[in-house]
C-alpha cells in the first residue's frame, strides 16, 4: 500500500516550472510589442525636451524629438503612439484644440509623415490640455461642463485629427454621446477608415496625478460629474455598451491596475477589442519604489503588464512600451 506522500507524488505541477524554457513553453499570457501603445507628449514653445519630474524617463517633446520618438516606436514594432498636445496658451473654450496649426494637429501631421502606416498614429480627443480651467469640456455659466456643446467640439476636433493623419481617434472626455457624434463627423468628412478607440470606462482616479504635470493641467476641483465612480462596475458596463452601440471600434478601461475586475468584465461583455491604460500613477509608483531599491524594477514592470493582459486587455497603453519592446528582441 502506498503512503500519502507517494500518492501525492503522482501529481507534481512543479514539473512544469523546473526551467525557464519549460515555464516559457506553457505560459498562458504574453506581452508582445504589437500589443503596446506608447503615449507621447508634445509641447509648444520649448527648445529642448522637458522632463516630467513625477514620471522619471518621460518628457514633453519638441516637435523634432517627437518625430524621433515615433520612428523609434515604429522600429521597435509597437502597435502605435498616442499623442497629447500641450499648447503655449489656453483659454476657457480650449480653442487651440480646433486650430489646424495648433500643437496637436501639427504633431499628428509630423508623426504620420515619419511613420506612414508602419505604426498607428493615435490622437487624444479631449479639451483638458487646452482649457485654462483644466476641464475636459466647455463650461456653462454655473461652472458645470456643458455636455452637448463639448461633444460638438469633439466631433470637429476628431475630423481635424483625421485630416492631419490620425489612424485612430480616442475620445477621453466621458461625455454622453461623444462616440456617435465623432463617428458621424468622421464619416461626413470621408474618414470612414479612421477608427475610434473610446474611453468606455474611465474612472475619476487618484492615479492620474503625474499626468496633470505631463500636460501642464490647470484643473481646479475634480471631474467626478463626468468620469466614473471607482465604486461602480455595472455603470462601466453600461457606458461601454453605449459606446459600442454608437460605433466604437475599440473600448478602453482606464486606469488598469486598480480596475482589473472591470477590465475582465468588459472583455467578457463585448466582442470588439479592449484596451487598458497603464496610467501615470501606476508608472510612477513602480519607478519611485525601484529608485529607492524597494522592488525589482524589471520584474515589477513585467508583472504589471502581464497582469493587464491576463485580465483581458488586447492592447495596453503604457509608458514602458518602447523599453519593453526593445527588451523583447
Amino acid at each position: 500500500m502506498s503512503t500519502p506522500a507517494e500518492r501525492a507524488a503522482r501529481h507534481r505541477p512543479r514539473r512544469l516550472r523546473t526551467t525557464a524554457a519549460m515555464r516559457s513553453m506553457i505560459a498562458e499570457t504574453d506581452v508582445r510589442p504589437q500589443q503596446l501603445i506608447l503615449p507621447l507628449f508634445v509641447a509648444d514653445g520649448i527648445a529642448e525636451p522637458r522632463p516630467i519630474t513625477s514620471m522619471p524617463g518621460v518628457v514633453q517633446h519638441t516637435l523634432d524629438t517627437l518625430r524621433k520618438a515615433c520612428v523609434a516606436a515604429a522600429d521597435a514594432g509597437l502597435a502605435g503612439v498616442m499623442l497629447f498636445g500641450i499648447p503655449e496658451h489656453k483659454d476657457a473654450l480650449g480653442s487651440g484644440a480646433l486650430d489646424d496649426r495648433g500643437v496637436l494637429n501639427v504633431a499628428l501631421r509630423a508623426a504620420r509623415a515619419e511613420v506612414g502606416d508602419a505604426c498607428l498614429v493615435m490622437s487624444d480627443v479631449c479639451l483638458d490640455e487646452f482649457t485654462d480651467h483644466g476641464h475636459c469640456g466647455v463650461l456653462r455659466s454655473d461652472g458645470v461642463v456643458d455636455n452637448d456643446a463639448t461633444v460638438e467640439i469633439y466631433a470637429e476636433m476628431a475630423a481635424l485629427h483625421a485630416a492631419a493623419g490620425a489612424h485612430v481617434v480616442a475620445p477621453s472626455g466621458m461625455m454622453d454621446g461623444q462616440v456617435a457624434a465623432i463617428r458621424a463627423a468622421l464619416d461626413a468628412a470621408g474618414a470612414q477608415d479612421v477608427a475610434i478607440m473610446a474611453y468606455g470606462a474611465k474612472y475619476a482616479s487618484a492615479f492620474y496625478g503625474p499626468f496633470r504635470e505631463a500636460v501642464a493641467s490647470s484643473l481646479q476641483g475634480d471631474r467626478k460629474t463626468y468620469q466614473q465612480d471607482p465604486a461602480n462596475v455595472r455603470e462601466a458596463l453600461r457606458e461601454v455598451a453605449l459606446d459600442v452601440a454608437e460605433g466604437a471600434d475599440i473600448v478602453m478601461v482606464k486606469p488598469a491596475l486598480g480596475y482589473l475586475d472591470v477590465l475582465r468584465a468588459v472583455r467578457e461583455a463585448v466582442s470588439i477589442p479592449v484596451a487598458a491604460y497603464n496610467v501615470s500613477g501606476e508608472y510612477a509608483m513602480v519607478e519611485a519604489a525601484a529608485e529607492r531599491g524597494w522592488i525589482n524594477r524589471e520584474a515589477a514592470i513585467a508583472e504589471t503588464l502581464i497582469s493587464i493582459r491576463r485580465a483581458g486587455a488586447d492592447m495596453i497603453l503604457t509608458y514602458w512600451a518602447h523599453e519593453w519592446a526593445v527588451g523583447q528582441r
